[in-house]
């Protein structure tokens, strides 16, 4: 007698940059991490059959719908990936969680801090019926950020005192760069601040092991007009090009944050630091497989900051992958973040970074925006 294995079936929702990622992660998931759930690409959702039909044929899904809603009726759907703008996050994962389906949903985790709590209603009501739901912060599953986060929760930095982080990119640095929906607030909800700026939120935060309590915000755009997409003239930038903002956490540390896709040079240079009584922790993603370590115990003649190559087989995640000094990737974050989730659907525990947690960093989005709006103000972040 053979005992298969138990399989979900996966609907995705979007096919562009996101599903791409998200598509790869669903392919490797399996043979690389032997998650106790097997993922079965089973459909595909996106607004044009002809284009559609064509990511299904590339990125390995069976079958092609032109209506996401069409997804929760079918029945080899058990999971729905919401890779598409935050302006449709909220109507897709409430539908698809009262529909029973397990929901992972792109970050951030909706527009506005009213449908993150929607959302989160929708999740609560069906965690009581077995069904979990997860955002998708996938820079948790860098393996040096995890290793950052097991460091600090284990006392290695003492007491915190300064968290600081960054997220560079220059892709909207020229002018003549076209109006996508990315710059249109009644798509994307903000600009850099929610697009990067929630990843560092989110980064900070549980790297720390502290949320932020309180913040003061100044948010810019620089180029209030640009050419629309395909020419035909131009159209207004309704979103932040770039943010920046201090805080102080819940555990007594200093909080700085920057935001911009106005750093030239820059690609994805999401950095963090954290400074501690004992020691320090150093990271950037454009560097993604070293983590940076200060000892402050030690003697001083010899102390310093000292790399560590996160690839051994006792690190986060990389002992499913390569031998030691094996480099991975962006794409590998998706991976982690699937076998985690297969493993909570599973163990019928809660997946994380939860909703809650989503909607904790729209909250914290939210009083920036408000703290901007108001030159500068020092505003509450509001509790859950």
């Amino acid at each position: 007698m053979t005992n298969e294995r138990a399989t979900v079936g996966v609907g995705m929702v979007g096919h562009a940059f996101m599903g791409r990622a998200h598509s790869q992660a669903w392919r490797s998931v399996g043979p690389f991490f032997d998650p106790p759930l097997t993922p079965m690409m089973a459909a595909l959702a996106g607004r044009s059959r002809d284009r559609t039909a064509a990511a299904a044929r590339e990125l390995g899904w069976a079958a092609v719908e032109t209506d996401w809603k069409e997804l929760l009726r079918r029945d080899d759907v058990q999971l729905v990936d919401i890779c598409t703008p935050g302006d449709s996050h909220a109507e897709i994962a409430v539908a698809a969680l009262d529909a029973g389906k397990h929901v992972l949903c792109e970050k951030p985790l909706a527009n506005t801090v009213e449908e993150a709590a929607a959302m989160v209603a929708a999740a609560e009501r069906a965690r009581e019926r077995g069904v979990r739901s997860m955002v998708g912060f996938n820079y948790r599953r860098v393996p040096a950020i995890a290793l950052a986060r097991r460091m600090v929760a284990d006392g290695r930095l003492g007491t915190l005192r300064h968290v600081r982080a960054q997220y560079l990119q220059d892709w909207l640095a020229d002018p003549g760069a076209p109006l996508v929906w990315r710059l249109q607030k009644d798509r994307a909800g903000s600009g850099a601040l929610g697009d990067i700026g929630a990843h560092i939120i989110d980064v900070a935060q549980h790297v720390a092991g502290q949320r932020l309590t309180g913040v003061s915000g100044l948010t810019e755009t620089f180029v209030g007009e640009r050419p629309l997409v395909g020419g035909d003239g131009t159209g207004p930038v309704t979103v932040d090009d770039a943010a920046v903002f201090m805080g102080r956490t819940d555990g007594g540390a200093l909080a700085t944050f920057e935001a911009t896709r106005f750093a030239a040079g820059r690609k994805n240079a999401l950095r963090f630091e954290l400074n501690g009584s004992a020691g320090s922790l150093a990271f950037d993603l454009e560097a993604l497989n070293e983590l940076w370590f200060h000892d402050h115990t030690e003697d001083a003649a010899t102390a310093g900051f000292r790399r560590i190559l996160v690839t051994e087989p006792e690190h986060p995640y990389a002992g499913a992958w390569w031998p030691p000094g094996h480099l991975l990737g962006y794409e590998h974050t998706f991976t982690h973040q699937l076998a985690d989730l297969l493993t909570a659907i599973a163990e019928g525990t809660d997946p994380s970074p939860s909703f809650a947690d989503g909607l904790q960093v729209q909250r914290v989005l939210a009083a920036v925006e408000a703290s901007a709006a108001g030159d500068g103000a020092w505003t509450a972040v509001e509790d859950g």
